[in-house]
């Protein structure tokens, strides 16, 4: 085996945040181009797991690649729309929790 960090240990910002009342936008952000790179090369963030952690088909899972941003991002519709009496996030800020525990393949 070798190291396996986990995202949060890697990343500069994980944040997730309403786009609109139907859809949450993820940002994955990085302050190293090297750091970027190996992670998005890794493949470990892809649709599928997007889809997995957030319950979701995948062909609903925008995922997006910003070379230019050092970020990953990605957006799905939200369970409930924003201020539903179901709702237990209002404004999204919360719901990038699951990803910060993900462990990033990372050769020496």
């Amino acid at each position: 085996g070798g190291i396996m960090p986990k995202l949060w240990e890697v990343t500069k910002l994980v944040r997730s945040k309403n786009a609109g009342p139907f859809v949450l936008t993820f940002d994955i952000m990085f302050d190293d181009p090297e750091v970027y790179t190996r992670v998005r090369d890794s493949g470990v963030l892809n649709k599928g797991l997007v889809a997995r952690l957030y319950r979701q088909p995948e062909e609903e899972v925008l995922f997006f690649n910003c070379d230019n941003a050092l970020a990953i991002k990605f957006s799905i519709p939200r369970p409930v729309f924003s201020g539903d009496l179901e709702d237990s996030d209002i404004f999204g800020g919360q719901q990038y929790a699951p990803l910060l525990e993900i462990e990033v393949p990372w050769a020496p």
